[in-house]
C-alpha cells in the first residue's frame, strides 16, 4: 500500500523555477514528512537550504534520491531522460518517480525501463515564467494550474492516486493524458508560440538594425506576443528536439493560416480578410484562462 503524502520523503531533483517552487509549497504547507532538494551547483544547494525551501539539500544525486518515497525530476527534458537511467538502481521498491518535463513521449518511454518495483508517472504542470533559476521560484506557482499526469501501463492505481494527491496538495488541477496526446496539444499551445515569438523578435530586430527607434515605439502588443522568446534557450531546445514531429505539424498548420492571411491581404480582399480575422477574434474571446 502506498503511503499518504504526509508520510512521504520527497526528493526534488533540479532547484530551478519549477522544482524550487514545488519544494517551497511542500515545505511551507507541511505537506510531506521531508523535502529534499538536489541541485548540480553548490550555490543553489546552499541557497535552497538557507532559504528554508528544503529540509535537506545536496549536490550528490545518488544520496539525494536514496530512500525517498517520491522522486520528482525538475530538470530540462533530456537531462530527465539521462537521470532516469542513472537513478533507477538506487530507488527503493514502490518509490514513485515523477517528472515535470514539457514533453512526455520520450520521458515516459525512458520511464518504462525503470526497475520493475518502481512506480512511474509522467507529469507536466502547465505554468511557469520566462525567467528561470532558484531566484525566480515562488510559493503558489501551481495554484489553479493544470497538472498533466501521464501514467504508464505498469503504473499502479495507488501510485497515480499519490501523484494526484501531490498535485492537488499544492493547489493544482490534475488532468490525466496519454503522452502522445499531451505532446500534440502542448506543441500547439506552448511550443509553437515559442517559435513564433522567436521569429517575431528576429523580424523586429532586422527592422531595428536599420532603424533602432522601433524599440522605442514597441509597446504592449510586442511585449505580450514576444514574451516567451526570452525563455531559456537550452530548455526549449530540449523541448523542441524531443517533440519534433508534433511541433513541425503545428508549424505547418500555422504556415497555412498565415499564408491564407497573406494572400487575402495581397489581393486586397477585405471582406474575406474580415471573415477570417473575426473568426479568430471570436475563438480567442471564447477562451477563458483557468488561472484568471
Amino acid at each position: 500500500m502506498t503511503k499518504p503524502l504526509k508520510d512521504c520523503s520527497v526528493a526534488v531533483v533540479g532547484l530551478g523555477l519549477m522544482g524550487a517552487s514545488l519544494c517551497m509549497d511542500l515545505k511551507e504547507g507541511g505537506l510531506c514528512r521531508e523535502v529534499r532538494g538536489v541541485a548540480r551547483r553548490t550555490r543553489t544547494v546552499l541557497d535552497a537550504f538557507f532559504a528554508g525551501a528544503v529540509d535537506l539539500a545536496t549536490n550528490d544525486l545518488q544520496t539525494g534520491v536514496l530512500g525517498a518515497d517520491i522522486v520528482i525530476l525538475a530538470t530540462p527534458v533530456r537531462t530527465i531522460i539521462s537521470t532516469l537511467a542513472e537513478i533507477g538502481p538506487r530507488l527503493w521498491p514502490g518509490a514513485l518517480v515523477m517528472d515535470m518535463g514539457s514533453t512526455k513521449g520520450d520521458i515516459c518511454a525512458a520511464m518504462a525501463h525503470l526497475p520493475a518495483g518502481v512506480q512511474p508517472v509522467g507529469g507536466h504542470p502547465m505554468c511557469g515564467k520566462e525567467t528561470a533559476g532558484f531566484e525566480a521560484a515562488e510559493c503558489g506557482l501551481y495554484r489553479n494550474a493544470t497538472w498533466v499526469l501521464s501514467p504508464l501501463p505498469r503504473t499502479s492505481p495507488d501510485a497515480l492516486a499519490l501523484a494526484t494527491e501531490l498535485a492537488q496538495a499544492v493547489g493544482a488541477r490534475p488532468l490525466v493524458l496519454a503522452p502522445d496526446r499531451h505532446d500534440r496539444l502542448v506543441a500547439s499551445i506552448s511550443h509553437l508560440p515559442f517559435l513564433l515569438a522567436s521569429a517575431l523578435t528576429a523580424a523586429v530586430a532586422e527592422v531595428g538594425a536599420d532603424d533602432p527607434t522601433v524599440w522605442d515605439v514597441a509597446a504592449g502588443g510586442f511585449r505580450d506576443t514576444s514574451r516567451v522568446a526570452a525563455s531559456d534557450t537550452q530548455m526549449f531546445l530540449d523541448i523542441l528536439m524531443t517533440n519534433r514531429a508534433a511541433v513541425l505539424a503545428q508549424v505547418e498548420r500555422f504556415q497555412a493560416h498565415l499564408g491564407a492571411l497573406h494572400d487575402l491581404l495581397a489581393n486586397n480582399d477585405e471582406a474575406a480578410l474580415r471573415t477570417l480575422l473575426s473568426a479568430s477574434q471570436q475563438a480567442r474571446a471564447g477562451w477563458k484562462p483557468r488561472r484568471a
